[in-house]
């Protein structure tokens, strides 16, 4: 288990750093000399590449945020901590889903061990599920041994349609129960308790060889994976790649946010340049060195099967907790403006609770999602900012979003309307940023 506590310590010399960096006292107040253009006009601030198309004005809006908020705007200088920027990682710096990749590749080389019962994988499957997988991957190969996954179709057909889908191939629902809808989600625990057995170092060199596959694939491309038909690629967006370069260079620590497994996206984020210590991912607990199905907690919360991954209000927390050193229940809390993030980007309603903390922009890929696309839309604030996929963008959402009637997920998984914070209601969205 890897140990964070030491961040908030890093934060702190963080600070320091950003206050020895030389910046002019004009540039630091926000002024500059009598005639004298802003530094950001100047081209002293890092800048976004012009040869990387955005949509719009999206640049500018960026750019904006980087100069008032980088060590060439009016909030650095002595006394400044160091802003922070996060972004969530499949389909935002990514096109296509690098977790659903690296499982493929387990599968289709046979990396999956047999359990002792496909009930000790999750504390939510249901019998059905149980019954589904028992009868598809059988009870032949020994408990801890792999599974013929990649020639047995029927065996990863059920796998994968309950991590796609949550649902069994026959379409029993495959996890039930209660659990908070806005801290996890079964399926999505559900990977990284699929490498029970394993340990990080191997599952590291998975995700490596399925990561060279996948950025070898021409784009467009797709695979099976028993039955299943699914992207064979993945791209970095290098608008991302740019923007986290330029924010980074403008003294901004930046950090990846994810649902997926840890260990995997600990190979991918080294593509942008973001080390260990910045990814932030679902942590398994290790016990004698190999992975459990048993995960770290957050916000008070003790080590589980998955109850407080990064998902939805998960990922505050776990921003909170682990780069803002606030412990317990309070890591649950927006912040103060001091201890938020200034940029937060994301694609999906799973990031949408971080994506809106951020002070400075709020910069949603649109997936068509509903609660993220009501909230993007809406602009509450004035700083969202909305972009089509980069690669193969969506077309325009035929209906509005349903922000005024059910797309605001409850903890118990009710559907309703989406809030601003003075409590009124949001009303549909048209969907008016597309490919």
């Amino acid at each position: 288990m890897r140990n964070r506590s030491v961040l908030a310590a890093v934060s702190l010399a963080a600070v320091a750093l950003v206050a020895s960096v030389p910046v002019p006292a004009a540039a630091a107040s926000g002024t500059t000399a009598a005639g004298a253009a802003p530094a950001s006009a100047r081209g002293d601030c890092p800048q976004l590449s012009k040869k990387l198309k955005w949509y719009g004005h999206n640049r500018e809006e960026l750019q904006r945020t980087i100069d008032e908020r980088g060590l060439c705007g009016h909030h650095a200088g002595p006394g400044k901590s160091r802003p922070v920027a996060a972004f969530d990682w499949d389909n935002t710096v990514t096109k296509n889903d690098t977790t659903d990749v690296t499982l493929a590749w387990a599968l289709q080389h046979d990396k999956i061990l047999q359990p002792r019962s496909w009930h000790d994988t999750s504390k939510w499957l249901t019998p059905a599920a149980n019954r589904a997988l028992t009868k598809a991957c059988g009870r032949s190969v020994p408990v801890g041994r792999p599974l013929p996954t990649s020639g047995d179709t029927d065996c990863t057909d059920e796998i994968f349609e309950i991590r796609a889908e949550a649902q069994t191939m026959d379409g029993h629902p495959a996890f039930g129960g209660e659990w908070n809808h806005r801290r996890t989600v079964p399926e999505y625990a559900w990977v990284a308790q699929l490498f029970a057995g394993h340990t990080p170092a191997q599952v590291g060199e998975y995700t490596a060889a399925a990561r060279k596959k996948a950025l070898a694939a021409r784009v467009g491309s797709e695979m099976k994976v028993g039955t299943h038909t699914v992207p064979a690629y993945v791209r970095y967006y290098q608008q991302q790649k740019d923007l986290i370069s330029t924010l980074q260079k403008a003294g901004f620590d930046v950090y990846i946010v994810s649902a997926g497994v840890e260990y995997a996206a600990e190979v991918w984020s080294k593509g942008v340049g973001i080390d260990r210590k910045h990814t932030i991912a679902i942590r398994s607990i290790l016990r004698d060195g190999r992975i459990t199905t048993a995960m770290e907690g957050c916000g008070g919360e003790p080590a589980s099967e998955g109850e407080t991954i990064p998902y939805i209000d998960g990922k505050r927390c776990w921003i909170n907790q682990d780069i803002y050193g606030i412990k317990g229940p309070a890591a649950w809390k927006q912040q103060d403006r001091a201890h938020r993030i200034t940029v937060g980007g994301g694609d999906a309603d799973t990031d949408v609770t971080f994506v809106r903390d951020a002070t400075g922009a709020h910069l949603v890929l649109n997936r068509n999602k509903d609660e993220v696309m009501c909230r993007a839309y809406d602009d509450e604030d004035g700083r969202w900012i909305v972009n089509p996929m980069f690669i193969e963008p969506l077309p325009q959402k035929p209906e509005p979003y349903p922000c005024a009637t059910s797309a605001y997920i409850e903890e118990n998984g009710a559907l309703t309307a989406v809030r601003r914070y003075d409590g009124s209601v949001v009303p549909d969205q048209r969907d008016s940023v597309f490919g």
